[in-house]
């Protein structure tokens, strides 16, 4: 892989497609402690946070970055207290019915990643209104990790396997893969994690076996557009090699 060394100003200009990541996942960890700091409740962070998401998804789509995955509600997210929970399905609701019409204008697909049967009404309605408005867009895909297990998809797609009538031989990663909820899209090929926590918390197992990971020790509201730069640039220094040499790589 080629490297590249950019100022923010330039990072703006960038166009070489091998300088970029085609996906882009977030754990968008810090909401709460952000809030807390401040003496705020904790629903002030996720709000704070909801916006971030606004200025990363329209940084990524000016940029070119063909997909991007949030991690938004896991399936031990339901543990928090059930007013956070709620809130943080009424805000989804609220961010759903205001950047509708911005997806649909930049021509974002959005996409679950996860068991929406469980989601309240209202969250689901929505959900289902924007999939179904932006279904044909193409420029860019938006996936929200919504009651979200990477273990649990892992079980679901071996099960849809079984139900296949799979023989041992059929049992492939192309085979797996296909029936990730991820299927069709390609893997992330760098994972940001705000907050300083430096884990995967079962977010897309399967997936990110190759992934770049970055860990940065800044909170999700204070996720900046200038760090985020920053951030791809690490990411275009780095010599993604597969298993093979750096050696074999500039044969190649």
């Amino acid at each position: 892989m080629l490297r590249y060394v950019l100022s923010n100003s330039q990072l703006l200009d960038w166009v070489i497609p091998e300088a970029l990541p085609t996906h882009v996942s977030f754990i968008m960890d810090g909401n709460g402690r952000w809030a807390k700091h401040r003496g705020n409740e904790r629903t002030v962070g996720h709000r704070a946070g909801s916006e971030t998401v606004q200025r990363i998804v329209r940084e990524c789509r000016k940029l070119g970055i063909q997909h991007v995955t949030l991690y938004t509600f896991s399936r031990e997210n339901w543990a928090r207290p059930k007013k956070e929970v709620s809130f943080l399905f009424e805000l989804l609701v609220s961010f759903l019915k205001k950047e509708l019409p911005a997806l649909i204008e930049q021509d974002i697909k959005l996409n679950i990643f996860g068991d929406m049967g469980d989601l309240p009404l209202a969250a689901r309605t929505a959900l289902q209104h924007a999939i179904k408005k932006t279904e044909k867009n193409t420029t860019m895909t938006l996936n929200l990790a919504l009651n979200y297990s990477g273990r649990e998809e892992i079980i679901r797609a071996a099960k849809q396997l079984v139900e296949d009538s799979a023989s041992a031989d059929d049992v492939t990663e192309e085979a797996l893969a296909a029936r990730l909820y991820s299927s069709g899209i390609p893997d992330p090929d760098l994972m940001i994690r705000t907050s300083g926590e430096v884990r995967l918390s079962n977010f897309m197992l399967f997936q990110h076996a190759y992934s770049e990971m970055y860990f940065t020790e800044t909170l999700w509201p204070d996720f900046s557009i200038d760090e985020f730069h920053d951030v791809l640039k690490s990411y275009a220094a780095r010599e993604r090699r597969f298993g093979k040499t750096g050696d074999q790589l500039n044969n190649d």
